[in-house]
């Protein structure tokens, strides 16, 4: 009985002394494992009297249980001293400021295009969209263009290639969002009203223009639609869009596909080399626009004779320019970070209707 209590005081006294997990786990092999201390002694149970194995056999139970308990106790406590000292050493102070973040900006391209959808939104248009690879069809004939136009040479309009001896006209980029129209026209029909926004293609570049660039293009479809609704919704959209009353300027033109046909201009003034729109005697040209030509109504399976209305088309690239101080059109695709940071707009900045941000 002395040896197993002498047993106990010194395992529980080597348990509580380990100085980390390493230790105990030896401390526990050497004492409980199958060749431990406690192990060997309760093997010497068979050797005894019935008498004495009665007495000891308890006392050895009691023994491995209390150390397995002590072993534990240990173990947790030396875990809980490594986070302690882990939490010390990793210790970060939250209340100091943030590194700053890099962040991102809207491109001043889809800033102004979701302008102009909204402000276009509450005259009651819609949004429609075609594709950018357009057939000779839709890009040219359905929209009165003849086969001898500037438009269809190749300095103006980039050509997709077709196999020798495929004689079927060739795909383009589009040119225009105008094709647009007379898929709309043909999968839904009259009354319509509708801008086209996106990306259209020609062969040009400098200053003012780009191999790639933006448009959107409007059109009003039903059976009392005049010029007089074109200039009002024309002159609503750019008091709208530039935050101040503006004037518009109507010029006879022509355009294949409208007739008759109007170049648009705004009133503005120039001060100090600052261009202001909406005020003085000067004027801007800012895009085409015209009644939609018979032929065009008929290209898209509509009698001209029963339904008549209006076409638009401008600049997504140019009226950002205008509204946000832009001078180089170029830029735009430039994907000059300096230029972006500059005049980019904000991720969280939603578009009201009058005017951006």
């Amino acid at each position: 009985m002395d040896d197993i209590a002498e047993l106990k005081t010194r395992i529980l006294g080597a348990v509580g002394a380990a100085g980390d997990e390493a230790a105990l786990e030896d401390l526990r092999v050497a004492s409980i494992g199958k060749k431990g201390e406690i192990s060997l002694k309760m093997r010497e149970l068979g050797k005894m009297t019935p008498e004495q194995r009665q007495a000891v056999g308890p006392l050895l139970n009691a023994l491995k249980d209390e150390v397995n308990a002590a072993i534990s106790a240990k173990r947790a406590a030396l875990g809980d001293a490594a986070l302690n000292a882990r939490l010390q050493a990793e210790w970060l102070d939250i209340s100091a400021p943030a590194r700053p973040a890099a962040q991102g900006s809207i491109h001043p391209v889809s800033q102004v295009t979701e302008e102009v959808i909204a402000i276009f939104a509450d005259l009651g248009f819609s949004v429609a969209e075609g594709p950018q690879i357009e057939t000779d069809f839709y890009n040219f004939d359905a929209l009165n263009i003849a086969p001898e136009h500037p438009a269809r040479q190749e300095h103006d309009t980039f050509y997709m290639h077709r196999e020798a001896g495929d004689n079927r006209p060739p795909h383009v980029l589009r040119t225009h969002t105008s094709p647009v129209q007379i898929r709309h026209l043909e999968a839904h029909g009259t009354p319509c009203r509708v801008i086209a926004p996106g990306r259209v293609y020609r062969s040009d570049y400098d200053i003012t223009h780009t191999p790639m660039f933006h448009q959107v293009e409007g059109l009003a479809i039903d059976k009392s639609i005049s010029m007089a609704n074109l200039k009002w919704v024309l002159e609503q959209f750019f008091s709208a869009y530039f935050g101040t009353s503006v004037k518009t300027r109507f010029r006879a033109s022509h355009f294949p596909f409208t007739e008759p046909s109007a170049e648009v201009d705004i009133q503005c003034s120039w001060v100090d080399g600052q261009l202001k729109v909406g005020e003085g005697d000067g004027w801007l040209e800012v895009l085409g626009s015209g009644m939609v030509h018979p032929k065009v109504l008929q290209s898209a399976g509509v009698d001209p004779s029963q339904w008549q209305g209006f076409a638009f088309g401008m600049g997504i690239d140019r009226i950002a320019m205008l509204k946000y101080g832009i001078p180089d059109l170029r830029a735009f695709f430039d994907a000059d970070l300096r230029w972006l940071r500059h005049y980019g707009f904000g991720a969280l900045d939603v578009p009201t209707l009058h005017g951006g941000v």
